[in-house]
């Protein structure tokens, strides 16, 4: 088969398609014949040597797709070969073939079309997990979401409103702000040219965000704190904006808040599981009944997924990048 691979760390133009031996499913494992797969910023982290898989998982990038089952592993059951499937991956999905943990799979939503669906699985298991798992977002609270118009910003947005939420969002332009405010968001901040922590009490009458969703780590943590409500709870799942940041620990005992910082990749499989399981219980209806949809911005070949990378890289997007495998 052929896969994306990363000979030495770099630019995108470190992304090689090339001839690489085929994947086995394993006991508990299918393998699929990948139709398409998503860009994440994880993806691009891994190309400049920062972020490398968990042991055993594959050496390609690739964090989700969706295709076809090829192959069942031993013990696996409830699947069978041709089944139309989307995938949680710890990487692999910039191949025309993978192997997954069955417990990481989930079938096409009714409605989406095979390559659609690639574009679901690190999305919505990120936001459910962090947001309504973890941080228990209610209906009638406030949710804040930092890059309102990227792939977990769009599926942030839909998932709370679904549940009854208002959702504030910050972005970088009018146009991102525009799309936010399409997909249901009640609360829009230009982080250019706002400061979302006081347009964010000013649209609260003070109360601020009962949750935020922030991708930003230390640059926004004493900012996101002071955002914060009483009883606020704030989910840190990235680190673009650095990883050191100074925490005012009485700001947050005043508030009686509570801060969770937490990765996907890495985790056992068995949580992992629980995870897709609870998104095809709880997502998995919104999404055939209409009212959660993937967002995607364009689709790319998956062999230039040095194109796909550069414009993630310079957030010339809105939801997703799609990598389709040739043919």
């Amino acid at each position: 088969m052929y896969a994306i691979t990363i000979p030495e760390p770099g630019g995108p133009e470190a992304l090689v398609w090339d001839e690489v031996p085929d994947p086995v499913a394993g006991p508990g494992e299918v393998l699929v014949e990948v139709v398409a797969g998503a860009v994440n910023r994880a993806d691009i982290l891994q190309r400049q040597g920062f972020y490398n898989p968990p042991p055993g998982a594959s050496p390609y990038p690739g964090l989700e797709c969706s295709g076809r089952i090829a192959a069942l592993g031993d013990g696996v059951s409830g699947w069978a070969v041709g089944d139309e499937v989307c995938a949680l991956l710890a990487g692999g999905g910039y191949a025309e073939k993978v192997a997954v943990p069955a417990g990481q799979l989930l079938p096409v939503p009714e409605g989406l079309t095979v390559d659609q669906a690639a574009v679901l699985p690190e999305v919505v298991c990120t936001v459910w997990s962090n947001v309504f798992m973890v941080a228990h977002l209610r209906p009638g609270e406030t949710l804040l979401v930092h890059g309102g118009s990227s792939g977990i910003g769009t599926m942030a947005i839909q998932l709370a409103k679904a549940v009854g939420a208002r959702v504030a969002v910050t972005a970088g332009t009018t146009e991102k702000l525009e799309r936010c405010a399409e997909l249901g968001a009640d609360i829009l901040i230009n982080y250019r040219e706002q400061d979302f922590v006081a347009e964010l009490k000013r649209a609260t009458d003070g109360a601020g965000a009962d949750v935020i969703l922030d991708n930003m780590g230390a640059k926004y943590l004493d900012r996101n704190v002071q955002a914060l409500a009483v009883n606020g709870r704030l989910a840190i799942i990235g680190m673009q904006g650095g990883v050191k940041g100074e925490l005012n620990i009485g700001a947050l005992l005043g508030k009686r808040a509570a801060i969770s910082a937490t990765s996907l990749r890495a985790r056992p499989l068995e949580e992992k599981a629980a995870i897709v399981a609870a998104v095809r219980e709880h997502v998995w209806p919104l999404v055939t009944g209409g009212r959660v949809r993937p967002v995607i911005d364009r689709e790319i070949p998956m062999p230039d997924a040095a194109t796909a990378h550069r414009v993630v890289e310079d957030s010339g997007h809105i939801g997703k990048v799609l990598l389709v495998t040739p043919g």
